[in-house]
């Protein structure tokens, strides 16, 4: 072969590479700043918050070119692509991610469309990213590259899944540890003189946390003319704990038959101690449990060196 057709072949191929890595360094980039943004706030209310702390632009172009790189030029663009992604998508995973974007409290932060575009891209991502690894840089044969390629890609479409289930269980967890706090204060507002709605106003007023928040939603939802039943199922579907659900069954079966809240409210805080207290001591029981991973393959193995150690050494100098 002539020493020109190598030398073409060549610059080709490193040219191809070059290609290829500014693609996956620009998805990469896109992708960085997808997940940034569903980290982050409300953009549209920082914004808000942002100009009323200064004097406003005198035109739109200006309003425009203040705004940083990446709210004017990356996130649009990753939302277009985004979006164009997610069509390929089935309606109903987006309703199931939108379902799960809920209860992991991000509705107001986190587009379900977004979210599976950034899942796709993730996967395009790391699938060809690993491909090139497997196949050009370590030279592996075809049936092992192809194998942990697509184990690869696999594992950019699941870690946002993942990840938002782990969020779910957080503030699940979250959710819990503050009920029993939340209905001995709303027991002592209601028995106190106050209505159930300005209790829960108490709450929200107190605290800052997922249940406190939910209960200004439901205030808010009240305030806006919906019903304090269908508020308080609409709270406990966006949860999707059983405790809040019976709490808030036990409430509207109340204000249906006419039964004092404040009795419903005592019960209830009652048996969410008590349930408080039966979680602890699970947790307690399975404490030796979990311990004995750590202490078998960490523990053990030390104690077993230091005193069979010297012994072991003796044995051998010995034996010589």
């Amino acid at each position: 072969m002539p020493p020109e057709a190598t030398d073409s072949g060549t610059i080709q191929m490193i040219a191809l590479i070059v290609i290829g890595l500014g693609g996956l360094g620009l998805l990469a980039g896109l992708v960085w700043v997808g997940l940034r943004e569903n980290k982050g706030g409300d953009p549209l209310q920082d914004r808000l918050a942002e100009f009323a702390e200064r004097e406003m632009p005198g035109s739109l172009e200006e309003l425009e070119m203040s705004m940083g790189f990446k709210d004017r030029v990356l996130l649009p663009l990753f939302k277009t692509l985004a979006n164009r992604l997610s069509r390929l998508t089935p309606e109903s995973q987006i309703e199931a991610a939108r379902r799960k974007i809920e209860l992991a409290g991000k509705a107001q932060k986190m587009d379900p469309r977004t979210f599976f575009g950034t899942r796709i891209m993730l996967t395009v991502l790391l699938g060809v990213g690993g491909g090139f690894v497997f196949f050009v840089t370590l030279k592996l044969d075809t049936l092992t590259a192809v194998g942990l390629t697509a184990l690869v890609a696999y594992l950019g479409y699941y870690m946002p899944e993942s990840q938002l289930k782990s969020q779910i269980k957080k503030r699940q967890e979250r959710i819990i540890r503050a009920l029993p706090d939340a209905l001995d204060l709303l027991t002592i507002c209601v028995e106190a003189g106050l209505g159930f709605d300005q209790a829960m106003g108490k709450v929200y007023e107190k605290w800052d946390n997922d249940l406190a928040q939910a209960f200004g939603r439901v205030i808010q939802e009240i305030a806006y003319g919906k019903m304090r039943r269908e508020a308080l199922r609409d709270m406990a579907y966006s949860m999707d704990v059983p405790d809040v659900t019976s709490f808030t069954a036990a409430i509207i079966q109340a204000d249906q038959l006419g039964v004092s809240i404040g009795k419903i409210l005592r019960i209830q805080s009652d048996q969410m101690r008590v349930k408080r207290r039966q979680r602890a001591q699970e947790k307690a029981h399975q404490a030796p449990v979990k311990m004995m991973i750590p202490m078998v393959f960490l523990i053990f193995p030390s104690i077993w060196l230091v005193l069979l150690g010297p012994s072991l050494i003796i044995i051998l100098q010995g034996g010589h």
